[in-house]
């Protein structure tokens, strides 16, 4: 894979997925818990966790010092509220710590890596959830890299089968303009969710089937 063909495939995607229909803004600290409640659930039930437990909780002050089962009967429609609940808190009360309040306005005096290793270094808090807050609330060029983008770009043949999370991510921000990394992420996302399923997979209709390694197996 070249620059090229990621220029290609992002005009292929754009044509079907355009526009993004998001714009990156506000503030980290809601980023980073809104990605911790959308882990291993959809966007409708974690949507609706974050606003129960904005609702319940008018600070992230309260949310941290709430009884902890509180905080899981708030978040229980996102699923997994009682591994998710204790996180939250632990999370809050480590940038409590760290930052002597409650917010991550620091990381935009820090560069990518810089945010990257500082948020990855949470417990709980892997380098998908540390990128989509640095691209999401920041704009940042950090490719987020869920299990659509995973199983896209490594059926595509952009990356190794074997090739982790952590290693796809770094691989498409070296080659894409920094410009079209948010756009990127969203088209592979909506791929993936679409027509590169993970299971039964609509080849026929799709774009980049005449490139893609996995497509030329099946055929």
């Amino acid at each position: 894979m070249n620059r090229r063909d990621l220029l290609s495939a992002h005009a292929k995607l754009a044509k079907l997925y355009a526009p993004v229909g998001f714009k990156p803004g506000g503030d980290p600290l809601g980023q980073l818990i809104q990605t911790i409640l959308s882990q291993n659930t959809s966007d409708i039930n974690s949507e609706r966790a974050y606003r129960n437990l904005r609702r319940r909780f008018p600070t992230w002050h309260a949310v941290m010092d709430a009884p902890t089962r509180r905080v899981a009967d708030s978040i229980r429609s996102g699923g997994l509220a009682n591994i998710k609940a204790p996180r939250i808190q632990q999370v809050l009360r480590l940038i409590q710590k760290q930052e002597g309040r409650l917010s991550l306005a620091r990381l935009r005096r820090m560069s990518n890596s810089e945010g990257m290793a500082y948020l990855s270094n949470m417990h709980g808090i892997g380098a998908k959830t540390a990128a989509c807050v640095l691209l999401f609330s920041l704009g940042r060029p950090v490719m987020p890299v869920d299990t659509h983008v995973h199983r896209v770009t490594r059926r595509l043949g952009w990356a190794l089968e074997k090739a982790r999370p952590e290693e796809v991510g770094p691989l498409l921000e070296r080659l894409l303009p920094p410009r079209l990394v948010l756009s990127m992420h969203i088209y592979l996302v909506r791929h993936g969710r679409r027509i590169c399923k993970a299971q039964r997979p609509l080849c026929a209709e799709c774009p980049l089937s005449a490139r893609c390694a996995f497509a030329r197996k099946r055929s």
